[in-house]
Parts: C-alpha cells; structure tokens; sequence
C-alpha cells in the first residue's frame, strides 16, 4: 500500500489554508469531472484521487489526523492490520481504535460511479472504516473495500461547461443544440441563448446537470459563455468599436460615409470637413443591447454604442486630370506658406 501525499494530490503546500485548499479542489474538480469528460477513464481516476485527497485535507480533523501520521503511517498500518483485515480510525493521538464504525459518507461518489469503490486502500486504512456502526468487525471484508449500500435520496449536482459563440450571436442571441450526456445517456436539449451575453456570462439550464438520486431531482446545467474575436468590431462592455472608411475628399471638404452595424444595418455619418485620420465618431444606441432585451438593439436608451474611427482613404494612383488638381493645391499651399512667413 502507498503512501498518499494528499497536498501534492491537489497541488496546494501543507501549509495552505482552508480556502487555499478549497479552491484549490474546486478548479482541479471543474477540470476532471466525469459530467465535463464522458467516458475519460484517465480524468475519472484523476476526479476520484482530488476527491479522497480533498476529503481529508478539506476537514479539519481529518487534516490534523494525516499530518499527525506524518513518516510514521507504515507503523500505524501495521498495528492495526490485526482485526482480520478490518480497516480502522486513527484518533487525534495517532493510535489506531477499533473497527466496524466509519466516520464517512460520500453518496456524491456512489452516485456518480455505483457501487465501484472510488477510494484507496490508504484512505480506508486511516480514515475510512467499515460502513454503519452495526457492523460485525468479525466480518471477512477486504482491507480497503466496502460493503455495498443502497443509494439515498440526493439532489444531482450543478454541472459547468464552456459554449463558444460569435460576436453576432451575442448581439442577436441565438439557439443552439447541445449533446448532454447523464449516467452514460445521451440526449440534445436546444438552449436559447440571450442577446447581450459578454464573454464569461453564464447561462442557466435547470435541471439539465447530474441526476439526482432516490427520486430527487437533478442539478443545473450551466454554460459558460466563450466569445470569439470579431475581424471587423470590438467589444468593451455594452460599446463597440470599429473603423468607417473616408474619401480624402470627404474627409477634406465633408460629405457623408456609411457605417455598417454587427446588426447589417447600414448607417449614414456625417463628416465634417477637414476630418483628421483617426477622429472617431459616436453613433449613439448601436453598440450591444442589454442582456437578454432583443426588442431593444439600436435604441439609444438601454444600448451600449457604437464608435467609428475614420480612416482616410489615400489614393493610390491619380489621373492627369487629378494631379493637375493636386499640383495646383501644392503651389496654393506653398503660397500660403510664403504669405505668412
């Protein structure tokens, strides 16, 4: 039997503090969870490890106990191996008591696994025990496994995933089909998702997370929203931004550019002249709506906005008509020039 080194298990020091430890287990626990890795044997046996490591380094007495075993567990193994093979607890003085009382229960993991034993044979050694106080220690059961018992009525667990969307489906919402796997079934669900989510928003699915047991119901399934980069417009809170090409003449004598929004609508901004390369223009109420209120896109109460900048268009060859023209500017401009000095 080996030694488990339940700080190393969940990545934390031995000196790390109950919320230390805690959120330590909660990342690791989001990470390998059977519901987020389907079939993943490797994951499930990382996701059973984390949660007897937690187990013990999570509960006060528990952690006291194992750190009190310290290098001398192999001594207090082999003290208490006599009851035929009956596992005991170890107290807060280290020294081993009887068996035929366990001072766990952990119907989560027989929920989620059955009857497999998702525990080590170290675990059970020290901090485990038979199960039920009725027991008969005299009882030829293996060091390290437990009897089979019935499943107890319990609310299935939240369970977390990632959804990746467009920048367009945020700013529409959208309807999207998901594959949910329960107990080895799979079946779709179509999620609604709301104009206006922003990337890291949750979205709440009740009753689509694990499945509760004795007829409990199941918990909630929630989607972690994941927005992919826009090649034409950005995002910074309800605002957008983007860039409106100018004509040099436009952005010289003024006129009118059309602005297109994430929407498709088409918009008419009026440049003024002398309009710099860079300056940006507000276009009030065309920025992202607010979450979930799709009958209010592009009104400018509720709406973020949406930011223009100009980008002036430089030609890129000129008529003779048209370098005539420029030619005459230049000795204007140069006049000008020798004018004021």
């Amino acid at each position: 039997m080996d030694f488990k080194d339940y700080y190393a298990t969940l990545g934390v020091a031995k000196t790390a503090t109950a919320k230390e430890v805690k959120q330590a287990f909660r990342k690791l626990a989001r990470t390998y969870h059977p519901d987020v890795n389907p079939g993943n044997k490797s994951a499930e046996s990382k996701f059973k490890e984390i949660n007897e490591a937690y187990e013990v380094v999570g509960d006060p007495e528990k952690r006291k106990r194992y750190d009190e075993l310290g290098a001398n567990w192999r001594m207090y193994e082999q003290a208490g191996a006599a009851p035929q093979g009956g596992a005991w607890n170890v107290n807060a003085g280290g020294r081993p008591q009887g068996g035929g009382f366990r001072t766990m229960t952990e119907e989560d993991m027989r929920e989620i696994f059955g009857d497999a034993d998702p525990f080590s044979d170290f675990f059970h050694t020290f901090f485990g025990g038979q199960v039920g106080a009725t027991e008969d220690p005299g009882d030829n059961i293996p060091r390290g496994r437990r009897a089979a018992r019935p499943r107890t009525a319990r609310q299935g667990h939240d369970v977390e995933q990632e959804i990746a969307l467009g920048l367009e489906d945020a700013y529409r919402g959208t309807t999207r089909r998901l594959s949910i796997t329960h107990d080895g079934h799979a079946r779709t669900v179509d999620v609604r998702i709301p104009p206006g989510v922003t990337d890291g928003s949750r979205v709440r699915l009740a009753g689509e997370g694990a499945m509760g047991g004795g007829g409990q119901p199941s918990g909630d399934l929630y989607l972690r929203v994941r927005l992919h980069p826009h090649p034409r417009f950005e995002r910074k809170g309800r605002d957008l931004y983007t860039n409106v090409s100018v004509p040099l003449t436009t952005a010289v004598l003024g006129g009118a550019a059309e602005v297109q929004t994430l929407g498709g609508t088409l918009l008419r901004l009026k440049v003024p002249p002398a309009t710099q390369n860079g300056q940006v223009f507000r276009l009030k109420g065309h920025g992202m709506p607010p979450v979930g209120n799709v009958g209010n896109i592009g009104t400018p109460d509720n709406a973020g906005d949406l930011y223009a900048t100009a980008d002036v268009e430089l030609p890129r060859s000129l008529t003779p008509e048209q370098r005539a023209h420029f030619e005459a500017l230049q000795k204007l401009e140069k006049g000008s020039k020798h004018s004021a000095a």
